[in-house]
């Protein structure tokens, strides 16, 4: 009696269950065969409704970009499509004031600068510049990261004593730099002439001059990468590495097959921004060379500057166009790398 009433029950059960699936895929249905999905005009303002606190929230920092951001980027847009200089924008001179007689060229700027030799000479040089930061960058953060992520005495005096550039101002550093890499006074050159080695011109020669602005940046660099990559490395199960050693793995092994694969996503994000960063590297290179010797460490931010700022008569409208093509580049950059990681399934 009891099984007949408990099938009963059950029975009844799975009637309701369909009555309410039914009665739940019938407006689907409807929307499926063309009729308009009810409440879907009142879609934004029902967003706005619900969630008008995080909009709130959200709203004087989108205002702080647009300001710091925007405005800036419109008008360097704008700008690059002009003929301005010092000798034509507004300016004031005691009590006078004279109004800007620039002129709207259009697209001339980007002609001269892209049939200018100059840059692609600072092209080519950026690019190299990126490439060896980053890739000596992230090779020796991932090599920090592995001995640091190990159990061992004193682990977390060598983790503070390695995030301390990290910590210590980006001039600073330069400035501590361009001490050491002195010629006839750096404690580089008083070593070597310790061990019986002439001086080396680091500074004063386009060579080395690169070396240099590479060293520097490389040593800012690292402490990131290397903070970022361990924790990578620590969110890695600790059970794949036991599991791969009782299988008989090497060390190589498990480095190739389970480090590497488990740092892919943290991996594919550093590399983005730190190629972003180390592009737009400024003060290494203005503070350390400013693009010396001659202008063998210029790279093309340093030289949208020199157009502004230090050439005479200044360029704005010079300066905005090399601005523009160096975001040009970056979005480019960004949306190819972008799609192969998409290729290689990695969701960005």
């Amino acid at each position: 009696m009891a099984a007949d009433t408990s099938q009963s029950v059950a029975k009844a059960a799975g009637e309701d269950a369909g009555k309410n699936s039914g009665a739940a895929r019938g407006p689907r249905r409807a929307t499926a065969n063309g009729n308009p999905r009810p409440g879907r005009g009142r879609g934004l303002g029902r967003a706005l409704a619900t969630h008008w606190y995080a909009w709130a929230m959200v709203a004087p920092v989108v205002l702080v970009l647009g300001v710091i951001i925007g405005w800036p980027l419109v008008r360097g847009v704008y700008l690059s499509l002009t003929d301005a200089n010092e000798r034509n924008v507004s300016r004031t001179i005691g009590v006078r004031h004279i109004e800007a007689t620039y002129e709207f060229v259009g697209l001339d700027n980007y002609t001269a600068v892209l049939g200018d030799p100059v840059f692609w000479q600072r092209l080519v040089w950026t690019v190299l510049w990126t490439v060896a930061c980053v890739s000596i960058t992230f090779v020796l953060g991932l090599a920090l990261a592995t001995m640091l992520n190990r159990q061992f005495r004193g682990r977390a005096a060598y983790r503070m004593a390695l995030i301390l550039p990290w910590a210590v101002p980006g001039f600073v550093s330069v400035f501590a730099w361009r001490f050491l890499f002195n010629r006839d006074n750096g404690i580089l050159n008083k070593v070597l002439d310790g061990g019986g080695i002439s001086a080396v011109p680091w500074l004063d020669d386009p060579t080395w001059a690169k070396f240099s602005v590479i060293a520097v940046n490389v040593w800012l660099g690292i402490p990131f990468m290397m903070v970022a990559l361990l924790g990578g490395l620590q969110s890695i199960p600790g059970e794949l590495y036991e599991a791969a050693e009782m299988d008989g793995a090497r060390p190589w092994q498990r480095f190739r097959h389970i480090t590497l694969p488990g740092l892919r996503a943290v991996s594919m994000t550093v590399i983005l921004l730190s190629t972003i960063w180390t592009f737009n590297m400024f003060p290494v290179i203005f503070l350390l060379t400013r693009g010396g010797p001659g202008d063998s460490t210029e790279i093309l931010v340093t030289q949208a500057f020199r157009e502004a700022f230090i050439a005479s008569p200044r360029d704005f409208a010079g300066s905005a166009t090399w601005g523009v093509l160096i975001l040009a580049l970056l979005m480019i950059f960004a949306l190819v790398y972008r799609r192969s990681l998409r290729k290689q399934g990695e969701v960005w």
